[in-house]
């Protein structure tokens, strides 16, 4: 089985260094970039499976980076994991919103961020291994084969993570599914607390499947619970 690549991209040289450190030692190997430009021109030519993107970068910043790295067709589809400022909740939410699979605060935990990557390319394996099935909620249709979601006759662009919200919200029609179940669920790791990744990902996820995402028709909030897909006719 051949070696995962992981582009790490932080202008921190120790913290670089600590994270390919620890990330060879668990068996991946790593490219490392200190700037966006570079490390848009790197996830390109060498396609990584991962990319661990620090947002406050010099010349193009980490939301820059992470936007045109999602809508390149070579690295569209590629995890992210960013890093923020501890204090930055709206560098956390902006992040998310662009296409950001997951965050982690300075100072975090080596050992978590290892267990966060895995736990995203074992999410990212997992998607093919599917059975293909069609699910069909009034006028949106998710085809799990094609990884592919329609809503009438246009397809719509979803992330890794939307999708997977959107497929277990779909599944479960008519149940309540609490954050932390989804957080489980869809992020792959048991890391209770985080809850924001999810209320902004439904939020993103609204925006393209809602005539008018300030009326949800679709997806209901539960207050202090969850969400819960609607028997939408």
């Amino acid at each position: 089985m051949s070696r995962k690549k992981v582009l790490v991209v932080d202008d921190e040289q120790h913290i670089v260094e600590l994270i390919q450190f620890n990330l060879e030692n668990s068996g991946f190997d790593v490219l490392a970039s200190d700037n966006g430009e570079d490390a848009l021109k790197i996830a390109i030519e060498e396609v990584p499976d991962v990319i661990i993107l620090d947002l406050m970068l010099p010349g193009m910043d980490g939301f820059e980076a992470c936007k045109k790295i999602r809508s390149h067709e070579k690295t569209g589809k590629i995890p992210i994991i960013m890093l923020t400022a501890k204090s930055e909740e709206t560098d956390k939410v902006l992040g998310l919103e662009l296409g950001a699979d997951d965050y982690l605060t300075k100072p975090f935990s080596v050992r978590e961020l290892v267990a966060r990557i895995k736990a995203v390319l074992r999410r990212f394996e997992e998607i093919p291994k599917e059975a293909g099935k069609i699910i069909k909620i009034h006028d949106i249709t998710i085809d799990t084969e094609k990884h592919e979601v329609m809503k009438g006759s246009k397809v719509l662009d979803l992330t890794l993570k939307e999708f997977e919200l959107l497929k277990i919200l779909a599944e479960n029609r008519g149940k309540v599914l609490s954050r932390n179940f989804l957080l489980d669920e869809v992020w792959g790791y048991d890391y209770f607390g985080e809850t924001r990744t999810v209320d902004v990902h439904i939020r993103h996820l609204r925006k393209k499947i809602e005539d008018n995402d300030k009326h949800p028709v679709y997806i209901e909030t539960i207050r202090g619970i969850g969400y819960k897909m609607k028997q939408v006719k």
